[in-house]
């Protein structure tokens, strides 16, 4: 009896995606053990179970279920990290939100910019678009750190932030760079400001309308109809927030952020869930942002291609030491002057220094350039994922260290 094609390729994904779970699950055991981000050994894992290796996961960065995941599981992290934000918290640090996910994004791009052209010798142009896409910090990849390590909070609240909102400053910078090096249009200051104020603006309003409908559904007194079904809600709402904001070409990760934020915050606003049912929608959360991560960051792994990589490999060790250790520490320290009412003090300035992971959102901005053939994108994909790899590895591995010497972990945690 024959098998049919389709029925055949849904075993082997099913196969692929047991894999995944399995070295997964172990991976996340070893990291507990080592008491470091999961991430980081996630990565690892793939890099081992994917072509280059053991060739046990073959999924193509450009294949629709790889998309699928990438976006949904980003959405479900980053709405997981806007539910354990308070909004008491982001009150007193929201000047410098604003400042490091706007003026930030353009200081690191502007250095990064710089040192390719002047370390790489590629040509300004393409200098300009290997900035744009690699200065933006990575909600897939912080979030998780952060649910994880004890951070106070303020320190860990305006770090999530950030990268939530500067992925719609990292994106608009990088598509207007685009422009310029293809040709098809001039670069306008006010421009730029007026379709980042418009994609921000609109991606917090979706998010808000999404997330008061749902809290509305879930927990109010009287119209509270789907509060034992808050888990499936979610995965609805995370969805229908990220497609709407899409749709209206506004930031669909800031709209799904806003949304998490609501829902963590319903108290705030009037809604009073059920205990027992809060609790199950909180350990549904808490559960699939953890199949969420573990799938994004084994397949970003086993995605990594070394043949590309060892080209450049060694201006790219370069150029990210530089993005490291001078463009975050210069951005952090500018745009955390301005806000007196933060009282940011060195230590905690020098810690946020060091939370500068690259992760599935330079990722995805340096596939779009590949798959458009834009100028350069070979190298900038490159560098890309020698970004990613280094500060995964050596920023995620050591924050918990680094915490705990700076003294910004909550007072009553115990290692």
């Amino acid at each position: 009896m024959e098998t049919s094609p389709s029925l055949m390729a849904a075993k082997a994904l099913l196969y692929t995606f047991g894999v995944i779970l399995a070295a997964g699950t172990l991976g996340g055991v070893i990291a507990k053990r080592l008491k470091v981000p999961d991430v980081a050994v996630f990565l690892l894992v793939g890099i081992v179970l994917g072509p280059e290796l053991l060739d046990l996961i073959d999924i193509r960065a450009d294949s629709a279920i790889n998309q699928i995941i990438l976006i949904f599981g980003s959405c479900y992290i980053l709405f997981d990290g806007g539910a354990s934000l308070r909004l008491r918290v982001l009150r007193e640090v929201w000047v410098t939100i604003a400042i490091i996910a706007t003026v930030g994004v353009l200081i690191t791009a502007a250095i990064t910019a710089t040192a390719a052209y002047l370390i790489m010798g590629l040509p300004l142009i393409v200098a300009a678009l290997l900035g744009a896409a690699t200065a933006s910090t990575d909600p897939a990849t912080l979030v998780p750190i952060f649910k994880q390590i004890p951070i106070k909070e303020r320190i860990a609240q305006t770090v999530m932030s950030e990268s939530a909102f500067n992925d719609a400053t990292g994106a608009i910078l990088t598509f207007t760079v685009l422009a310029l090096a293809l040709g098809q249009g001039e670069f306008s200051l006010h421009g730029s400001l007026v379709e980042l104020v418009k994609q921000a603006s609109l991606g917090i309003l979706i998010g808000g309308i999404v997330g008061f409908a749902a809290a509305l559904l879930l927990a109010h007194e009287r119209y509270a109809f789907l509060g034992e079904f808050g888990p499936v809600v979610t995965l609805m709402a995370v969805s229908g927030a990220y497609l709407a904001a899409d749709n209206y070409h506004a930031s669909g990760f800031m709209a799904v952020f806003t949304f998490g934020i609501i829902i963590g915050n319903k108290e705030s606003f009037g809604f009073r869930m059920a205990e027992s049912e809060a609790l199950k929608m909180e350990h549904f959360v808490a559960e699939m942002a953890l199949i969420m991560r573990l799938m994004i960051f084994v397949l970003l792994g086993s995605q990594v291609d070394f043949a590309l990589m060892q080209k450049y490999w060694a201006h790219g060790v370069i150029l990210v030491l530089i993005f490291m250790f001078v463009a975050r520490p210069l951005t952090v320290f500018v745009c955390t002057l301005p806000d007196r009412r933060a009282r940011w003090s060195f230590k905690e300035r020098l810690f946020m220094c060091w939370t500068r992971e690259t992760g599935v959102i330079p990722a995805a901005l340096a596939g779009l350039l590949v798959g458009m053939r834009a100028p350069g994108a070979e190298i900038i994909a490159s560098v890309t994922f020698i970004a990613i790899l280094m500060t995964i590895l050596i920023q995620a591995t050591t924050t918990p260290w680094l915490a705990a010497k700076l003294g910004v972990l909550v007072e009553d945690w115990q290692d």
